[in-house]
């Protein structure tokens, strides 16, 4: 990697520059990546497969926050997890862990167990998990232990709860990772973010696995009052389950959702040698920044479609193999018809032919945790040749100019195929992963 750093010096050239570095890239960057385990945790299901069939039926998981607190908040409703992690962990787990934490090992377990608990050599095992905001919850309740009973009630695990890579270093410690050990911090994309790191940890000869994804648990009275003073939230709440409705005309704010999804992703050397399943192929990515606003996107997508466009040239695709798209679609009056914008400039007149799906409609909006589990159901996606609908979605803003549909899963072709995922995050964080079917 030094001679990409001596050559940064020595050519001030910002094109020419860019093409050496992508090509020294391509050179040291010779391991295939694939998936070989998934596993997740979400409102509308606490497994991969419960999920997969919620969400190919259009069935929402949205529902009335059931706490005292919400009865003078806007917006009353959320994606509150389908399976409490208490009923799967033992209960000196959850007392240790905050709620994000929980949800990282649960689905990491899951994904592990998918992936044939490999053998490793565990200096070559690495973690990568994300998360947006981090143990909010632990930390709020910390507080109110401190001011209610004082300094000496507070927890000793409450550090190792609160802190952002919290979630990364219980996986990584329940596995014995010892590659390295990660946290991105980049808002709504953090979970795509993660999986495009693992990825460059497998390829730059870092590790042969990694276990990588996201999570997040931020349903509390302060970050629904947040958003919800940003006029972000949806306050449907007279109709829960059809309160995340993206692309429709009538969409009113994004819906809070908690939970995480994980996947393993491996050496395709590796994953032979020891005879695992590959489920999917990580074909590249794209990660850019949209240097717009703090929370609201570029109106012209220009960030998002440079996203789009880079990783098809890392995955050396081009827009008539993509057949199908998880958009980010938020339910956000001005974030839906920006990435649809985005879509259309990067992809082109093969727009017309590829399927997007809003699946934030069913599990609503996991923040740090999206990007994970929408790359679970777009390799689902390839794995099934099924593309799953966008619930809600009675009248389709006409600026939204896509194929989308919303009346059950719609049939991918056969034969090598591919799709996207989208996430975008305030801050004006862009990332979009290609993944090939098998």
């Amino acid at each position: 990697m030094a001679s990409l750093i001596n050559e940064k010096h020595l050519d001030e050239a910002g094109t020419r520059l860019h093409t050496k570095k992508r090509t020294h890239l391509e050179d040291y960057m010779s391991s295939e990546v694939v998936v070989t385990g998934m596993g997740m945790t979400t409102p509308v299901g606490g497994d991969v497969e419960s999920n997969w069939e919620a969400i190919l039926a259009g069935r929402p998981g949205i529902s009335v926050i059931d706490q005292t607190w919400v009865a003078d908040q806007p917006a009353k409703i959320a994606g509150l997890l389908a399976v409490e992690p208490g009923t799967i962990l033992e209960k000196h787990e959850t007392r240790r862990m905050d709620r994000s934490q929980q949800s990282a090992l649960i689905a990491a377990r899951e994904a592990w167990t998918d992936a044939g608990s490999p053998t490793v050599d565990l200096d070559r095992l690495g973690t990568v998990i994300a998360t947006g905001i981090g143990g909010i919850n632990s930390l709020m309740a910390a507080y109110d232990t401190l001011l209610e009973r004082g300094p000496s009630k507070i927890s000793p695990h409450m550090v190792t709860m609160i802190m952002p890579n919290g979630p990364a270093a219980i996986v990584g410690l329940e596995f014995g990772a010892r590659a390295g050990v990660h946290t991105p911090v980049s808002a709504c994309s953090s979970g795509a973010e993660a999986i495009s790191y693992a990825a460059r940890m497998i390829q730059t000869g870092r590790a042969d696995i990694v276990i990588a994804g996201g999570t997040e648990a931020a349903i509390h009275p302060v970050t629904m009052a947040g958003f919800a003073q940003m006029r972000a939230l949806s306050t449907r709440n007279d109709d829960p389950q059809a309160s995340s409705r993206p692309y429709d005309i009538d969409r009113d704010g994004f819906v809070m959702g908690e939970g995480a999804g994980v996947i393993i992703l491996e050496s395709e050397e590796h994953a032979t040698a020891r005879g695992a399943t590959i489920l999917g192929r990580y074909a590249g990515a794209g990660l850019t920044s949209d240097g717009h606003h703090i929370a609201q996107p570029d109106p012209d997508g220009a960030g998002a479609a440079r996203a789009i466009t880079e990783a098809l040239e890392e995955a050396h695709l081009t827009p008539a193999d993509i057949v199908h798209v998880n958009a980010h679609a938020t339910s956000t009056p001005q974030g839906d018809i920006a990435e649809a914008t985005a879509i259309r400039r990067a992809l082109g007149s093969a727009t017309d032919n590829i399927y997007v799906a809003g699946t934030k409609s069913m599990t609503g909006h996991l923040l740090g945790g999206a990007g994970a589990i929408e790359s679970i159901y777009s390799i689902l996606a390839l794995r099934d040749r099924k593309a799953p609908p966008t619930a809600n979605l009675d009248n389709i803003d006409p600026e939204i100019d896509l194929n989308v549909g919303n009346n059950g899963p719609v049939s991918l072709p056969q034969g090598d195929i591919a799709t996207i995922n989208n996430s975008f995050g305030f801050g004006g964080h862009d990332v979009a992963i290609i993944f090939r079917s098998v």
